[in-house]
């Protein structure tokens, strides 16, 4: 992977994204493009942040904001304190008080407004309609006298709860008592925006897999790992130099590499050394122009006189790919995320797999347990929309719906007989995209057991 890697693509798209569209943009379209490496990157990432902005604010704010019932949305921001959606938003600068505004005047477009919020990189966007002082906020607000005003104020997730307390009662202060009645949360509103994706955000999240799984996997061989040499810190410290080499982010910290043994995990990205017969995983995901991974992999490093994973290791794999598919096979939108799980489950118990009723508790039987936790993902690696996982109860009642992204996870439980009968847990995990075929991977889906050498 070098400077001339990346993917550039713009597509028109109309309300939602259609199967058609979904075909062109994962399998019929070239990947790669060349790139002048003096200086362009900066701005050809900014271009295409700005393109997926205003697609989203032409393709997805009028269908969130009318299903949620919301005539004008205020994001607020502080300078050191800004809301979670502020790099959706396009960034900006604010000394003091800065506000997002978004109106449904009724017209199909949303007017959209930033009051005491400006910079080059925000107003050269094309975002925005007009950019004010944030004095001018109450008459703004008086002028198109609003029903209702939805603010990010969440119990639920922290991504939609950006508003402070100190910048709701000046919001009461400022607005007076007529519109302080009429705020709303933006939960809901938030979750649906955020979820809801065009196709310049899919292409972009797809050029993040691409580094996400080319690294995890080159960090899973013998360029990296010499057995009874390498610990798991290095291989954690050389993912998070080629971060720093690619100018990428991540929502997880330091790469989890972790040995998993007969008693379950045995080390966690620490001094460990790396050893002959070591059955090793890794979770983490790469952040690139505001889109954030989520993925495992799995490998395994070869004893002496070995030439491939023992068979009892392989076959749990499989078990797991197997699961894996019929967890794919029955997620499609128009159902909730409850409804999926269920229907999940039920076609894994019919296939022969066991519903594993609490994490990391496996049954006894000579069968192989799953759970699974296909969460949102996208803006951050656990996003906030609809999520098939049982860590996300509020968002197992929201609608799975055509672009939503979700990172396909299970593990499956399988006993090695080398280990007395004890289960090898096997961790699978890779994004996708909901599209009305049911859900497509946006970049390689893990298919086997990395083997070192």
């Amino acid at each position: 992977m070098d400077c001339n890697y990346g993917i550039f693509l713009y597509l028109p798209v109309n309300k939602r994204i259609h199967s058609v569209i979904m075909l062109l943009l994962l399998f019929g379209l070239p990947w790669t493009v060349s790139l002048d490496c003096n200086g362009q990157e900066a701005f050809r990432r900014w271009r295409k942040m700005n393109q997926i902005r205003s697609d989203k604010f032409d393709q997805i704010l009028p269908e969130v904001m009318r299903e949620n019932n919301i005539d004008m949305w205020i994001i607020t921001n502080r300078e050191g304190n800004y809301d979670p959606l502020y790099p959706d938003m396009g960034g900006g600068y604010t000394s003091s008080n800065g506000y997002y505004i978004f109106t449904d005047n009724g017209t199909g477009r949303i007017e959209r407004a930033a009051l005491g919020i400006s910079g080059y990189l925000l107003e050269q966007g094309d975002a925005y309609d007009y950019f004010g002082p944030e004095n001018e906020l109450k008459s703004y607000v008086e002028a198109r006298d609003p029903k209702n005003i939805g603010l990010n104020i969440s119990k639920n997730f922290g991504g939609a709860d950006g508003l402070s307390y100190s910048e709701r009662l000046e919001l009461e202060e400022i607005l007076g008592e007529k519109f302080s009645e009429r705020f709303v949360s933006a939960e809901k509103l938030t979750s649906d925006f955020r979820s809801g994706r065009v196709a310049s955000e899919i292409a972009a999240f797809a050029e993040a897999g691409e580094y996400s799984y080319q690294i995890a996997e080159r960090a899973f061989s013998n360029e990296v790992i010499t057995p009874g040499v390498t610990t798991l810190e290095d291989v954690a410290w050389w993912m998070m130099d080629q971060l720093f080499k690619y100018n990428l982010g991540s929502s997880f910290g330091l790469p989890s590499v972790y040995i998993t043994g007969p008693d379950g995990v045995e080390a966690l990205s620490t001094d460990r050394i790396i050893q002959r017969g070591d059955v090793l995983m890794l979770d983490w995901g790469v952040g690139l122009m505001n889109f954030y991974t989520d993925m495992k992999r799995i490998a395994y490093v070869l004893g002496a006189g070995e030439t491939e994973v023992p068979a009892s290791i392989q076959k749990a794999f499989d078990q797991g790919l197997k699961a894996r598919q019929v967890v794919v096979e029955n997620i499609h939108p128009g159902i909730t995320a409850q409804q999926a799980e269920d229907q999940i489950y039920h076609a894994l118990e019919s296939a022969g797999f066991k519903k594993m009723e609490e994490f990391n508790k496996p049954s006894t039987e000579d069968v192989t347990d799953i759970i699974i936790g296909c969460h949102s993902v996208g803006n951050w690696g656990h996003g906030i929309g609809p999520s098939i996982a049982f860590f996300n109860p509020v968002r197992l009642t929201y609608e799975l719906k055509e672009t939503n992204l979700l990172s396909i996870e299970l593990f499956a439980y399988t006993k090695i007989p080398e280990w007395g009968g004890k289960k090898l847990r096997i961790p699978l995990e890779d994004d996708a995209v909901v599209t009305a075929r049911g859900v497509e991977w946006v970049y390689p889906a893990n298919s086997k057991i990395q083997i070192i050498k």
